[in-house]
């Protein structure tokens, strides 16, 4: 009897090995089912946000031969552009800590396409222009929104490109602001002497599902 109970129990376990094997297997599919769903979703989505999405939804003011442009980036696709799309958890992740995070990307560019750093331009020297775009010019920038809450640039990103473009961009970042808020853009231009420039965003952007 003894002998027989320890037979049982030893094919007990053999079918628990294999059960167990193939519920990981199962498991394994379907991850790689959910990555290679999602991955197809998150690209048709990126294609759209780019090709006729938020690229589209930029706001320009000129003030006499100067032509500032506004453009907010959906803060997912920035994470996914900024992160890759290799582990989408962790984007999913990051959205979650940065959901109240706005991104603006900002450009200046001259309507004759002169360098705009020259010094007839700001009244600077060439290499004290890109150090106020570098590590100044945030304070120029505030956001309000719709609740009139005021809202100071946290940061900025100036991308420099050494005279191959016709314009000089940087990337605006604010904190504290909801993703259903609408927000105006208020510019006290004091690097080109232009004063008050406002820009008011009114569209709020589809979520990416991560």
């Amino acid at each position: 009897m003894k002998e027989i109970n320890n037979i049982l129990k030893l094919i007990g376990g053999l079918i628990f090995i294999v059960l167990l094997n193939s519920c990981s297997e199962k498991k394994s599919e379907n991850e790689n089912s959910f990555y290679q769903i999602d991955d197809a979703g998150i690209r048709y989505q990126l294609f759209q946000l780019e090709k006729i999405g938020w690229k589209s939804r930029l706001h320009t003011q000129k003030v006499d031969d100067i032509i500032f442009t506004a453009t907010e980036v959906p803060i997912q696709y920035y994470l996914l552009k900024d992160q890759g799309n290799q582990d989408l958890f962790n984007i999913d992740s990051l959205y979650q800590i940065n959901r109240r995070e706005r991104v603006v990307e900002f450009t200046f560019e001259q309507d004759e396409e002169d360098d705009l750093l020259k010094e007839k331009f700001t009244s600077l020297n060439y290499e004290d222009g890109i150090k106020y775009l570098s590590f100044s010019i945030d304070k120029d920038f505030y956001a309000v929104t719709k609740s009139k809450d005021t809202i100071r640039c946290s940061g900025v990103q100036y991308e420099r490109n050494f005279k191959i473009a016709p314009f000089q961009k940087i990337l605006l970042y604010f904190s504290g602001i909801s993703p259903e808020e609408e927000i105006q853009l208020i510019y006290n231009d004091r690097l080109f002497q232009k004063g008050i420039i406002k820009f008011k965003f009114k569209d709020t952007f589809t979520n990416i599902l991560l």
